[in-house]
Parts: structure tokens; C-alpha cells; sequence
């Protein structure tokens, strides 16, 4: 395995000239996340101010609307997303704002099942307490890769194969994304504009730990 610094630095060989195109699809996810949850929030705040008395139909309304658009919208387009720098990383494509919506959205249903299962398996896991379910969200981490990389196999599968590839290398991704814990105070004090460099930064590191796991898992399977 590769050190974090490596794949920082693979990360920034990969953006350099081309964080606009990455920028721009930040701002696009987060626009779409702004619109989903937003609604949900404001009613939220309005109901814990107590503004909102009787409005009970009103809130079963925007919830189901979150739900809705965070299982049908938001989890297509952030498989699309993580794809997309994955996509920088390998060919150099900075398409990155229309990779987002065509890896997110070409098999639409298979996408939306998987990131489903993930969040319902990882739920189930935190039921019994905080960490387990934290270590399977790790274990399902490389699932959106691999639901595009490998179009033949199902959503169950593909999380299968995660788990697999994950095992012994859950603390090196947690590692890695606990390395930039610095950008991400730095972006809380630019109120928030800092993530539109950052998110970038993470998800082609992220590209680059992946493609790593990946050769290894292979080249373990090959030497069995």
C-alpha cells in the first residue's frame, strides 16, 4: 500500500489544471444537496422554535420528499461524483459536472439499490453499537467504484466484493480521510467555501487509494 502523502500527491498531479471542471461539479452536488435537504431542515428549525403548530401533514410531506430525493436523487449523483474524480485520476477526463450525471444515472436502479443496501446494512449494524457500524461503513466504502467498474455483477455483489477488497485496509482509508482533517477546519472558518477545493482533494485521493486496493486485491487473487 501506498502512503497517504502518495496519494495526495496523486490526487493533486491529477487536478492540477483542472479545478475549475472540479469546482463546477461541486457546486452542482451541492446545489442538488441544498435543494433536497434544505426543505427538510427549514421545517425542522420552524417546528423546534415551535412556529409550525398543527402541521403535521406539512412535515410527513417535506420528510417523505427528503427521503425520496435522497434515495432516488442524491445517492445516484454522489456514486456519479465519486466515479467521476476516479475518471480524472485513471484517464484524465475532466468532464467531471456531465460524468457526474451520466455515471450516476446510466443504471439508474442498480445505483439506487446498491447505495439502499449500504445505508440499510450499515443501519442494521449501528443497531448494535456505534462501531460496528462505523467498520461497515468502511468495509462498504469502494462500493460505488465497483458498482460502475462491474456492470455484470448485482448490488449485493458488489458490496460483497468492497467487504473483500476493504479487508485489512478499512483503517487505511479512515487514516486517509482523517489526514485532511486540517483542510477541513480550515473550510469551516471560510464558511463552508473551502469544501468546493476540498472535496476534490478527497475524492481523487480517495480515486487513488481505490486503484490501489484494487491492484492488490487482484494480484493477491492471481498469486491464490
Amino acid at each position: 500500500m501506498k502512503t497517504n502523502q502518495e496519494y495526495k500527491n496523486a490526487a493533486l498531479a491529477a487536478l492540477k489544471g483542472n479545478w475549475a471542471p472540479s469546482v463546477i461539479a461541486t457546486i452542482v452536488l451541492m446545489a442538488f444537496t441544498y435543494l433536497i435537504i434544505g426543505p427538510y431542515v427549514v421545517m425542522y428549525m420552524l417546528n423546534l422554535n415551535g412556529m409550525t403548530p398543527g402541521s403535521a401533514g406539512l412535515n410527513l410531506g417535506v420528510y417523505a420528499l427528503y427521503i425520496f430525493g435522497f434515495t432516488f436523487v442524491f445517492s445516484p449523483l454522489n456514486i456519479g461524483y465519486t466515479y467521476a474524480f476516479n475518471s480524472l485520476y485513471m484517464e484524465g477526463d475532466n468532464a467531471l459536472t456531465g460524468n457526474t450525471f451520466r455515471f450516476g444515472f446510466r443504471r439508474w436502479g442498480r445505483n439506487v439499490w446498491g447505495m439502499f443496501l449500504v445505508g440499510f446494512f450499515t443501519s442494521l449494524w449501528s443497531l448494535l453499537l456505534i462501531v460496528p457500524g462505523i467498520i461497515k461503513f468502511y468495509a462498504y466504502a469502494m462500493t460505488p467504484y465497483i458498482l460502475i467498474d462491474n456492470p455484470e455483477l448485482s448490488a449485493n455483489q458488489a458490496i460483497n466484493l468492497s467487504c473483500k477488497m476493504m479487508k485489512g485496509h478499512k483503517f487505511d482509508l479512515f487514516f486517509l480521510q482523517l489526514s485532511f482533517i486540517g483542510w477541513g477546519i480550515l473550510s469551516v472558518f471560510t464558511g463552508g467555501i473551502g469544501l468546493l477545493w476540498l472535496m476534490p482533494y478527497m475524492m481523487s485521493a480517495q480515486a487513488a487509494f481505490y486503484q490501489d486496493i484494487k491492484q492488490n486485491f487482484s494480484q493477491t487473487n492471481i498469486n491464490n
